[in-house]
């Protein structure tokens, strides 16, 4: 009887203990586990953001803008002076013999007939060479503008002078010889010693150095003996030798 007592009470509490292990799995299944909370002191520490500024509250009317004070004018800077470019001749050059060689301030610009641009205004040298014919230099003066020179070898330039004392059988007298193409001429305060006839008249014309003596004989004429004032002899030498190039090439 007691064993059927035990039995039953220990089959009893065994019950009642399984009721209760049933009950708490239900009840530890249906309440949710709740998070864990950190402690406060590892919990980082939101950054601190500024606080937005105030905007300015809108007026109804817009404010004026300041008026500006006007910037002081600058001075245009001057124009720098330029001066206005000088013009240029232009000279057409020929000849009466071609193929002349031609020279300006000695430099050699070309053969005839040529053009010469951009001669600079002013006095300027020319000089013009052709085989057998003397060299022919002259200064001219340029101006802005065309300007046509020709040059003639043909033709017979003469202008020489020389002072002389004209020896008499019975005295002297004194004057100058003047020599041009279109003749020779004795001028002289004595009258009835001065001459004047084409070279083509002159039947001698002949000078002595030693004697420092230049000769002179009219066709069917007169005939003059010449020195030169101070004795030099080179001046007689230097006229006689221009007026026999100037009758040679009349008499071509």
């Amino acid at each position: 009887m007691n064993r059927r007592v035990l039995a039953i009470a220990t089959f009893c509490f065994a019950l009642v203990i399984g009721v209760l292990v049933i009950l708490s799995m239900r009840r530890t299944s249906v309440e949710p586990e709740k998070p864990a909370v950190a402690p406060a002191a590892s919990a980082p520490r939101a950054a601190s953001r500024p606080a937005p500024a105030a905007r300015p509250e809108r007026s109804a009317t817009p404010p004026r803008p300041a008026a500006r004070a006007p910037k002081p004018e600058s001075p245009e800077p001057a124009a720098p002076v330029v001066e206005a470019p000088l013009e240029s001749g232009t000279l057409r050059i020929d000849a009466d013999v071609p193929k002349a060689q031609v020279f300006i301030d000695r430099q050699f610009v070309g053969t005839t007939p040529l053009t010469a641009e951009n001669v600079k205004p002013g006095t300027h040298q020319l000089n013009v060479t052709a085989e057998g014919f003397d060299g022919i230099a002259q200064t001219i003066d340029v101006e802005p503008g065309p300007r046509d020179l020709t040059v003639r070898f043909r033709e017979v330039r003469l202008d020489a002078t020389v002072a002389v004392v004209h020896k008499h059988r019975m005295g002297s007298c004194q004057g100058r010889l003047v020599a041009t193409a279109d003749g020779i001429r004795y001028e002289t305060a004595d009258k009835d010693d001065g001459f004047k006839a084409a070279l083509s008249d002159l039947e001698a014309f002949q000078v002595d150095y030693q004697d420092k003596n230049l000769r002179i004989k009219l066709r069917k004429g007169k005939q003059f003996n010449f020195t030169d004032p101070d004795g030099n002899a080179d001046r007689l030498f230097v006229f006689h030798r221009d007026v026999e190039k100037a009758r040679q090439r009349l008499a071509q």
